[in-house]
């Protein structure tokens, strides 16, 4: 079988700090709007946080009670009293993340080259298919493996286990493609390829001795490195 990417979404394909032109208005009532880009960049933070906390934990639950548990957490971190309906609003537009400018057209270019491309997240499928199609990213993805089928979540090792068994791939034709360094390093540590998406210049990777096979910038030089 030829080479397999496996996308991350969150982060990876789709903007995670797309939320901010929203949490401003939502902030605004209160005088702090300034406050949108910090809630956004601890919102996510703690989102990833609690889904690796309940990994260890055995709890697994849906992705989306992570990410409005953290929303919940950040709000009264911040101390910035959103009401219910303001937290069910931004909930919503969770759902509708904008992909980040390249994606589509890098997205393009492996389907004109023949590369199978999976979308692979943390996510349900049902939430990952209504984000890409909102995205206009669905119909570039031969499949959706999510880790609710295993009931687990990214980095273990099961998950990117499984990620193999759906596809029928061996782990050296397996690319898995993110901007989260845990997410690279995972797949590393269960014998994938991974390229990292460095999306912030100044990120340094975890320095656990376990590097990428590739880093590039954007998912643009991703495509310009392995087609």
């Amino acid at each position: 079988m030829a080479m397999v990417l496996a996308f991350d979404v969150y982060g990876t394909l789709i903007d995670t700090h797309g939320v901010v032109t929203e949490l401003e208005q939502r902030l605004a009532a209160q005088g702090q709007s300034e406050l949108a880009p910090e809630f956004s960049r601890r919102w996510r933070d703690k989102q990833l946080e609690y889904s690796f906390r309940r990994g260890l934990m055995g709890a697994y639950v849906d992705f989306s009670q992570c990410t409005r548990e953290a929303l919940d957490y950040t709000d009264r971190a911040l101390r910035t009293r959103l009401g219910e309906a303001d937290k069910d609003h931004l909930m919503d537009a969770y759902a509708r993340l904008p992909a980040f400018p390249e994606a589509e057209a890098a997205l393009a270019r492996l389907a004109e080259a023949g590369v199978t491309c999976v979308a692979f997240s943390n996510g349900s499928r049902d939430a990952v298919e209504g984000l890409l199609g909102e995205a206009g990213l669905l119909e570039r993805f031969d499949d959706i493996v999510s880790v609710e089928e295993v009931k687990r979540f990214k980095p273990d090792p099961a998950v990117y286990a499984h990620l193999r068994h759906r596809l029928e791939v061996e782990p050296g034709d397996t690319w898995l493609i993110s901007s989260n360094a845990f997410d690279v390093i995972g797949a590393r540590h269960a014998g994938l390829h991974a390229a990292w998406v460095r999306r912030l210049p100044e990120a340094p990777f975890d320095p656990w001795g376990i590097e990428p096979d590739l880093t590039v910038a954007d998912l643009a030089g991703l495509v310009d490195a392995l087609v």
